[in-house]
């Protein structure tokens, strides 16, 4: 086992609470799901590096730029509701 092979677990886990929050009504939830999401993507680069996983490497810097554009949709929504 390689010594960064742990890492696929956490960024399993974050990506799976990620996408639930993504779901909530709630705008904080959705904000807090972008940025789980974008850390998921970093460990999954970090992980898929050393392993020369190439192409998911590619699919997390695609993923990465979708949720940077939610994200900043997110923020725009969110910043517009404050009193």
């Amino acid at each position: 086992m390689d010594s960064l092979d742990w890492l696929q677990w956490p960024a399993m886990f974050v990506t799976v609470i990620s996408a639930w929050l993504i779901g909530s009504q709630q705008p904080r939830r959705r904000m807090i799901g972008f940025w789980g999401f974008i850390v998921s993507n970093v460990l999954w680069v970090v992980w898929g590096w050393p392993a020369q996983a190439y192409a998911l490497i590619i699919l997390q810097i695609a993923l990465f730029g979708l949720n940077l554009r939610g994200f900043k949709k997110n923020l725009h929504r969110h910043q517009s509701r404050k009193p």
